[in-house]
């Protein structure tokens, strides 16, 4: 599903510039079947699960923390740590496999070019080194992405898709009379513990299904709901912001990289932009909000023209200017 990343300041700029159309940044979720014992040597649906897996850029992790006696458990019972041990068990030996294959098919390879550059221009015998530092990491019982890594680490290890380098986002699926009480929770301590101790620092954020479904439905709903709070994350957690344009045609959000320079965040909208970069006039979206207007903002000195070294900030108005000439031959 593509979801609507929510953003108060876009809904701020909509009603400031009563556009024709509005488009806002989106984040898309794939819906991908659960994982069950022994997936990485095909049980359930096995090695096609972890497929698809290695194709996504982050991972909400979606666990049991419930009891009904009418909703059967794969396992037969409720157990949310056995449930996060099996699944982080199943990525890690996939990652080990994959691992496995590289460090072959380099040392193959090193031993007869150990000097000739890879795609991303290191040597075959510095990539294999750094592919061997990974699978040693790993023998720790760790997933890569806790792990502290150099850029030609980093760029490495981007070029094999682990499954443990990817983000992750715990979502506890607790019961609605737990999540409406919001306390007496039965599992979230042991879940919470078990992440602390495997995973530090990554996320956990309690919801409730049946709950949500039903508050997607209410018009005045006495329970917020935590969906604004995942969809948050889950940008949050691909390290992306966004930018808008706006004007009486159009107010939009641009998603791009965080840290991205201007060339590059223009070069979204289009590879010319990129291209024939000259510069940006940049906004900032408090200053708007605080004088009110456009022309206010120039006013008071707040309009600021930005060069090609300029690294655009998470809720930057921009204008581009840009300039490209087709040389083409007579």
């Amino acid at each position: 599903a593509r979801v609507q990343v929510p953003d108060s300041r876009f809904d701020w700029l909509v009603n400031l510039y009563q556009p024709k159309k509005i488009t806002p940044a989106h984040l898309t979720v794939v819906d991908i079947a659960g994982l069950v014992k022994g997936a990485s040597q095909g049980a359930g649906l096995g090695n096609a699960f972890l497929s698809n897996v290695s194709s996504v850029d982050a991972i909400y992790h979606l666990v049991r923390a419930f009891d009904n006696e009418n909703i059967t458990h794969v396992e037969d019972t409720v157990n949310p740590v056995r449930d996060l041990e099996i699944i982080q068990n199943e990525l890690r030996i996939k990652d080990e496999e994959t691992l496995e294959r590289q460090i072959m098919e380099l040392t193959r390879q090193a031993s007869r070019e150990p000097t000739k550059k890879t795609m991303i221009g290191l040597s075959k015998r510095d990539e294999l080194n750094i592919i061997e530092k990974v699978a040693e990491f790993m023998t720790k019982g760790r997933d890569v992405r806790k792990g502290e890594w150099t850029v030609p680490e980093v760029n490495v290890i981007n070029t094999l898709h682990l499954l443990t380098a990817k983000p992750m986002i715990y979502l506890c699926n607790v019961s609605e009379e737990e999540y409406i009480a919001n306390e007496g929770y039965k599992w979230l301590p042991e879940i919470k513990n078990w992440v602390e101790h495997n995973n530090p620092g990554d996320l956990i954020i309690p919801l409730s299904v049946p709950l949500e479904a039903k508050i997607g439905t209410m018009s005045n709903p006495s329970v917020e709901s935590q969906l604004p709070k995942v969809i948050l994350a889950g940008y949050k957690a691909l390290d992306l912001i966004h930018y808008f344009t706006c004007g009486p045609q159009e107010v939009r959000a641009w998603t791009v990289r965080n840290n991205s320079r201007a060339p590059q965040a223009a070069g979204v909208i289009h590879t010319d932009f990129e291209r024939g970069f000259i510069s940006a006039d940049i906004m900032k979206i408090d200053d708007l909000q605080h004088y009110g207007s456009e022309n206010a903002v120039k006013a008071a000195g707040k309009y600021l023209q930005k060069g090609k070294d300029y690294i655009m900030e998470d809720g930057d108005i921009a204008y581009f200017k840009f300039n490209v000439t087709n040389n083409k031959k007579k």
